[in-house]
């Protein structure tokens, strides 16, 4: 994953065009760029980035973070019990436990 500032992009590349494409990862806007070589590609990552954040200064906007640390997750209600349950039985706060495990599952990956 390419990363700028904080904002990860993800790129394919195009076989027929030659091409790779990106687009910016966790935004609501849509930011794109693409290039014909790694190197190209990367300075339109940054040029993207960079513009995208100038425009949104030239209209006074704040621009979208990458990812605001918040997401919503539905599951089974008898599931959310359980994990409170777990989570009481630790002493932590449900949003505290579920994060801290989730922390232990990528760290093994």
């Amino acid at each position: 994953m390419m990363t700028y500032k904080g904002y990860g992009a993800s790129v394919r590349f195009d076989d027929e065009a030659d091409l790779f494409h990106g687009e910016v990862t966790g935004l609501r806007d849509v930011v794109t760029f693409q290039g014909r070589t790694v190197d190209e590609l990367r300075e339109a990552f940054r040029d993207s980035i960079d513009d995208y954040l100038e425009f949104c200064e030239s209209r006074g906007e704040t621009p979208d973070k990458p990812y605001s640390g918040r997401f919503l997750l539905r599951v089974d209600p008898l599931l959310h019990r359980r994990l409170v349950e777990l989570s009481a039985d630790e002493g932590e706060s449900l949003n505290n436990w579920i994060a801290s495990r989730l922390g232990e599952l990528v760290a093994r990956n």
